[in-house]
């Protein structure tokens, strides 16, 4: 059943294919910050393995609120790997990397998402679909402490 709250099928509709991009971000994002967490070595190790987990273990929480906004608006939640990679903008990452390397590819990402999270809150903006800007505006404030976490280890 379609949600009757004030909003327009199309902003609806809209509303969701951001999301869903959104989504898929963070599922990339959250692989690829595990993977860090699991292969990170050197004399940093455990400072870092502990910030790679604090940072997966957010996103696990930012991606279970998506979905269910998703859901909320009427939409179904992507859940392959397959469509994830599809709909993200982020890409995999299979290569043995260095911790800076990990550090420096992961503020990439979340800056990514930054710009992308910043183009749909404008767009939102002009809709009545006030309670997703205010959700996607909480994300963008936790991606920009990630990536202040983030850029103070590269510096």
């Amino acid at each position: 059943m379609e949600p009757k709250i004030g909003i327009t099928k199309k902003e609806l509709d809209e509303s969701i294919s951001y999301l869903t991009t959104i989504l898929a971000n963070q599922m990339v994002l959250y692989t690829k910050t595990r993977q860090f967490h699991w292969n990170v070595s050197g004399n940093s190790f455990m400072e870092l393995h502990k910030l790679f987990e604090a940072q997966y273990t957010a996103l696990e929480q930012e991606i279970d609120a998506t979905a269910e906004r998703i859901s909320k608006l009427g939409g179904r939640a992507i859940g392959t790997m397959k469509e994830f990679i599809e709909q993200s903008v982020l890409k995999e990452n299979s290569t043995d990397l260095q911790q800076k390397d990990m550090l420096k590819e992961l503020l990439i990402d979340h800056e990514t998402v930054l710009k992308q999270l910043r183009k749909f809150i404008k767009s939102l903006d002009e809709t009545d679909d006030f309670g997703t800007a205010d959700f996607v505006i909480g994300l963008l404030q936790k991606h920009e402490d990630k990536s202040w976490m983030l850029r103070k280890y590269i510096n």
